[in-house]
């Protein structure tokens, strides 16, 4: 099932626009003196514009635990700048077209925004740290949508991808479209602090023990982990659902893998404390059939092909725009 992890329900321009990007507001009415970093079709993109730009991609990768060297540094400018060139040839072509979008859709976008953060002073504290107001992040929302409408109107709505295809598709990945074997279990934990000293691991195991032995004189699994464990599971009786391989702490997993149906294990330690560990259910590995995974192949597939799409758009956008990259003494790409 790796593929159909990649397989997003979303729609294409809000999918696609993430390749020209959507991070940053410009002004045709800016002050006579700014430090200019190219113009497109004399729309000034400033060097203020850029660094903000700039800075959100670097906080993105930082957060991914992603390292910046310095010759990572300068291909990662190159590219915001183009990628800003980029976005700018889109949402002018969008204002020669016409492309309009409601107040509504902008105000439900800010207030989605808003919704992911505690209070309203955190979300302004946000904005301001990414050098935005709250007026230039309303004007990045509006570009998004029009950029977004362009892409939807006038690439993504010609894409056709016939039922053949989708099929070939299906038919040449058949590791993309494998159910790895589940297991599904409960458990009672007990928990440990990592630095507990030895005899507060032994009291703590002891309790599983006595608890282990009433499992053992036939009482119900779900019962006392609901009153015993100290997993957040314990309101379920204990049950983690269904997991495959790579989702849970190593000793914990070779342990669930190992029972039979029904079986308990004996006590599991894990960083996380003691365990006794119930199967209730397993699923082997199999094959997710062609009608399942039919729309969202599709939906991939179409992805992909405006993805192509629109980098051909945006060339032809490029063979007629006058675009110019300004070098000053302040900046440089290389550095």
């Amino acid at each position: 099932m790796r593929l159909l992890n990649k397989l997003p329900l979303l729609t294409f321009g809000a999918i696609l626009i993430l390749m020209v990007s959507v991070g940053t507001a410009f002004s045709e009415e800016k002050k006579p003196v700014v430090e200019k970093l190219a113009l497109v079709n004399g729309v000034v993109i400033t060097k203020v514009d850029f660094d903000r730009k700039l800075h959100q991609v670097k906080q993105h990768m930082l957060r991914q635990g992603q390292e910046i060297s310095d010759d990572r540094l300068a291909k990662i400018k190159t590219d915001v700048l183009e990628t800003m060139i980029n976005e700018e040839l889109l949402f002018q072509e969008s204002r020669k077209k016409g492309i309009k979008v409601e107040p509504e859709a902008i105000a439900a976008d800010l207030k989605r925004i808003k919704k992911g953060f505690a209070t309203d002073a955190d979300f302004k504290k946000l904005i301001a740290e990414s050098g935005l107001t709250e007026a230039e992040l309303q004007s990045d929302i509006e570009r998004g949508h029009v950029i977004n409408k362009l892409i939807d109107d006038q690439i993504a709505a010609l894409v056709v991808i016939p039922d053949q295809e989708i099929k070939t598709f299906y038919d040449t990945h058949p590791n993309s479209f494998k159910k790895p074997e589940q297991v599904r279990a409960s458990h009672i934990l007990i928990k440990i602090d990592s630095k507990a000293e030895p005899s507060v691991k032994d009291e703590k195991k002891a309790e599983l023990q006595k608890i282990q032995k009433r499992l053992k004189g036939g009482e119900d699994f779900a019962v006392l982990a609901k009153e015993f464990s100290e997993c957040p599971s314990n309101i379920k009786g204990g049950d983690l659902g269904y997991f495959g391989r790579g989702n849970m702490v190593k000793p914990f997993e070779d342990a669930a893998f190992a029972l039979k149906i029904g079986e308990v294990s004996d006590i599991v330690e894990t960083r996380f404390g003691y365990h006794l560990i119930k199967v209730v259910d397993k699923k082997p590995e199999s094959v997710v059939g062609y009608e399942d995974v039919k729309d969202n192949i599709g939906q991939y597939l179409k992805k992909e092909k405006t993805g192509k799409e629109l980098k051909g758009y945006i060339d032809k956008l490029r063979e007629k725009a006058v675009i110019e990259r300004v070098q000053t003494s302040s900046f440089s790409l290389e550095k």
